[in-house]
């Protein structure tokens, strides 16, 4: 099954580790920390086409993790990784 994260972005559900809201987890200290390690590592591709509402992380073949930022919600996100629903 695959996980559609926005802008014409899907992803394999299996490789999905966890779906962040940006808002309410941009504020812990190792939130930033991981999220600032991340784009220095080249390994953060924004999705979004705006303003980002939430982050997915996933694991990777050829990197230790992926993080896709996301313009849709993270309960949107939850809800269609739960229904397996692509649109």
């Amino acid at each position: 099954m695959y996980l559609h994260i926005g802008q014409n972005e899907i992803l394999p559900d299996r490789r999905v580790i966890g779906i962040f809201d940006l808002d309410k987890c941009s504020y812990g200290k190792r939130t930033r920390e991981y999220l600032a390690a991340a784009e220095k590592e080249g390994v953060v591709l924004d999705v979004s086409g705006e303003i980002p509402k939430s982050f997915v992380v996933c694991d990777h073949p050829y990197h230790r993790q992926i993080v896709y930022l996301s313009q849709l919600n993270s309960t949107t996100l939850q809800k269609r990784a739960e229904s397996g629903n692509l649109e």
